[in-house]
């Protein structure tokens, strides 16, 4: 699924959840009908300030227009990802992970060093860890499913079965996010 098919149908969708008419939601949208009806059908290429708007407009958070089903392992690598671009500033936005409802999120920065692996035992069930590398290279990951990434990768497992840190470079910094259901 491309990019703009998956926001066309998170539109649509989000649309007819909140029992919205195309024109209804161009207009709450500050948005032209026809601008409207090429994102639904996949055309075009919306700017970051336009699903904004069409966001708030359906009283959704951002992240829910990039919405599908997960697989147990996200893997983006750094020059990876759907990238949107802002029309009034240099600045463009990768969505890596968006929250799901009823789950919390606790943030780590970890430093390690190339001298073993670290091996985690599991975490309650269904933790997801979403891992992303800032400097040097680890191999991370659940012990079936480990990855080497680079600075700028990122890495989304299922954490609730052991899973493994090492750094194959001295100086390696990786930001961890446990995500656990409430």
């Amino acid at each position: 699924m491309t990019p703009n098919d998956l926001i066309a149908s998170a539109i649509k969708r989000e649309r007819k959840r909140v029992g919205l008419s195309l024109s209804a939601l161009a207009t709450q949208s500050g948005l032209a009908k026809s601008t409207m009806s090429q994102l639904e059908a996949g055309k075009g290429n919306p700017s970051i300030e336009t699903l904004w708007a069409i966001a708030a407009a359906l009283g959704v958070p951002f992240a829910s227009l990039f919405e599908v089903n997960k697989p147990d392992t996200t893997l983006v690598r750094a020059n990876e990802g759907m990238t949107l671009s802002a029309d009034q500033s240099c600045f463009q936005t990768t969505l890596l992970a968006n929250c799901l409802p009823g789950t919390r999120r606790d943030i780590y920065r970890a430093d390690l060093e190339p001298e073993e692996e670290r091996t985690s035992p599991a975490h309650p069930l269904g933790t997801i860890e979403h891992v992303i590398i800032c400097a040097g290279q680890a191999r991370i990951g659940p012990t079936e499913a480990v990855e080497v990434l680079n600075a700028g990768d990122y890495y989304r497992y299922p954490a609730d079965r052991p899973h493994i840190y090492e750094a194959l470079q001295s100086g390696t910094q990786i930001i961890v996010i446990m995500e656990t259901r409430d």
